[in-house]
């Protein structure tokens, strides 16, 4: 600073100032122009420590050299070099000097440097610490599920600028969503499904107000449920498409009782699933078979079966009857009919057919065919099924009631209404016989059931 005072103007000469009754203050600029009959001429006093008002600089620092040196901060040509303080700008002149005229050559002052205020955030806010000054930090918070997308913070800078830039808050959390739980239903009696209900998801959003979109995959609650598992999913959807998914299952229990086997000789028709809790199962014999026992069985909820199983037993024919009626009456709607005729027992298709019928023993079995000899002539003549005798009278009966000849070999096929279907006066085989009554007297059940029953005979 030694050439500091080289630039400072000596000040050597004369100079007339017009003073006012302010004469000597420091406060002001004075007006030269004061009046036109009044002359004075200054006395420059360099000696004067307070020539000058002593400077001072709000927010600054003031550095003053003055030509006495020392503490002569206010004489006459003393040199002040202004600055402010951080966060503040100069506004003026950085140097100014004092002045014959006891005014300082210019004013200056220090302003504080501003940045500009802040926008508010979408979602969210900020609080600053020392407003729009300088180094005032503004923190940035978001609202509930809501997350800041860039700097949590700014600061004001000596350039009047906010560092960084803006940040803003963003819905990056998915949605909460809570299925019901999972569920068991039992199908009712005789059903092999449930209606299965349910409340929907509790769904909830800590950023938006609105309630999300929910989708569901899978059935419907009130919907009609097979047996098994089922799960069932939701899906929620946010504004910002975030998603939250969910799931619980829905299990359906048929309740199943072991399945039940037909008795010999017999067979079953079940209602529902077959075996499920409820079904019930009717069982029925096979044509010259009786059932013996319960006629129904039915699955109860502890998984077993009411009553006890029937059998079949073999139908017990009375042969000890006096008319024909009586004795066809047995048979009807049980037992087909093969009534066979022969003059004599030595007579050569008797015989032949005798031998073919004993191989097809079985075969007629399955079709539920019971047969009848009529054999030789009156008064010999010897009915019988199996070794059982029949009286005169029905076989008289018989031979009435369907015209059945004594003179030669034949035979009659009865359907199990007691109806002539087909004669033979000649031995037929058991595949001619059994195609008859397979294409002519069977019914569909019946059909299905020797078709089950083909490999029995083998």
């Amino acid at each position: 600073m030694s050439n500091f005072f080289l630039l400072i103007p000596v000040l050597m000469y004369a100079e007339t100032f017009a003073f006012g009754p302010n004469e000597g203050s420091g406060d002001g600029y004075g007006d030269a122009g004061a009046g036109a009959d009044s002359h004075y001429s200054p006395r420059l006093d360099y000696s004067s420590p307070h020539w000058c008002h002593t400077l001072s600089l709000r927010n600054g620092q003031v550095s003053c050299r003055s030509p006495r040196g020392g503490h002569h901060h206010s004489a006459l040509g003393t040199w002040c070099l202004l600055s402010c303080d951080s966060g503040s700008q100069l506004v003026g002149p950085s140097a100014v000097q004092c002045l014959p005229s006891r005014r300082w050559s210019r004013l200056a002052y220090c302003r504080q440097i501003r940045c500009h205020v802040l926008p508010a955030i979408y979602y969210g806010t900020f609080s600053c610490s020392d407003g729009v000054f300088v180094d005032s930090r503004c923190d940035y918070t978001c609202n509930p599920g809501y997350e800041i997308d860039g700097d949590r913070s700014r600061t004001c800078l000596e350039d009047g600028k906010w560092s960084s830039t803006e940040p803003s808050c963003q819905d990056h959390e998915p949605p909460k969503i809570t299925c019901p739980r999972s569920r068991v239903k039992i199908a009712a009696p005789g059903q092999l499904s449930a209606r299965v209900s349910w409340d929907p998801p509790i769904v909830k959003d800590t950023a938006d107000t609105a309630l999300p979109d929910v989708k569901l995959t899978g059935a419907e609650s009130g919907s009609d449920f097979k047996e098994g598992i089922h799960i069932i999913r939701y899906k929620a959807y946010d504004q910002a498409r975030n998603k939250a998914a969910c799931k619980f299952i829905v299990r359906v229990e048929v309740r199943r009782c072991p399945a039940l086997k037909a008795p010999l000789h017999g067979y079953l028709k079940c209602s529902s699933g077959g075996n499920n809790y409820g079904a019930v199962c009717e069982f029925s014999c096979e044509g010259g078979w009786e059932r013996k026992g319960v006629a129904t069985r039915v699955c109860q909820f502890s998984r077993s079966w009411a009553g006890v199983a029937p059998v079949c037993v073999m139908m017990e024919i009375n042969t000890d009857v006096r008319t024909a009626a009586a004795l066809l009456d047995q048979f009807y709607e049980k037992r087909r009919l093969l009534i066979l005729s022969t003059p004599s027992n030595g007579d050569q298709y008797y015989k032949l057919q005798n031998i073919m019928l004993q191989k097809a023993g079985c075969g007629l079995d399955l079709r539920q065919v019971t047969v009848i000899e009529l054999l030789g002539l009156p008064p010999r003549e010897v009915g019988r099924i199996k070794d059982r005798q029949l009286d005169p009278h029905v076989i008289e009966g018989l031979r009435q009631a369907y015209r059945i000849t004594r003179s030669y070999f034949s035979m009659v096929l009865l359907d199990s209404y007691g109806i002539d279907q087909d004669r033979f006066i000649a031995p037929t085989t058991p595949e001619e016989l059994f195609s008859v009554i397979d294409a002519y007297m069977l019914d569909e059940e019946e059909r299905e059931r020797l078709e089950k029953q083909r490999d029995y005979c083998d």
